[in-house]
């Protein structure tokens, strides 16, 4: 059992908000949602990769800072852009190292797998300062 569950809290985006991620990440789905005042849904549990995370509706005053992101290791270049392209999409934001945040603003990093050893090189490391989206082969090439 997952003893810690991250917890997410939306204005009032909760649903959406996993709807979104389970249909970008695969093996994604929603558990359960448990209705507020009114009917509407007002938490949302769900799965990402066999990871549990909850999602709340608690209202304007919650909003999301970068220092708390949500890491994706990418094995791929093609994973990569496929997750950069979904999470940047409709309102996300492109921002430098390989951090990015989606239309609700939740931050992510969309890293390869290979970075720890890349980091190794300052020469990677320069590479990457400069990049927004993360490009295995030019970080490769910069790290030889």
């Amino acid at each position: 059992m997952q003893k810690i569950t991250t917890f997410l809290t939306f204005n009032d985006q909760a649903l959406p908000a996993a709807e979104l991620y389970v249909s970008i990440f695969r093996d994604g789905r929603i558990k359960s949602t448990t209705p507020g005042p009114g009917g509407a849904v007002m938490a949302v549990s769900f799965e990402l990769f066999g990871q549990s995370f909850m999602a709340l509706n608690g209202g304007p005053s919650f909003s999301f800072a970068e220092g708390m992101s949500l890491l994706v290791d990418c094995e791929t270049q093609a994973e990569i852009d496929d997750y950069w392209a979904k999470l940047t999409a409709d309102g996300g934001a492109e921002s430098h190292c390989g951090w990015c945040k989606d239309k609700f603003g939740v931050s992510w990093q969309i890293i390869p797998s290979a970075l720890p050893r890349l980091l190794n090189s300052p020469k990677a490391v320069q590479a990457m300062l400069g990049m927004n989206k993360l490009d295995i082969a030019a970080l490769e090439a910069a790290g030889k």
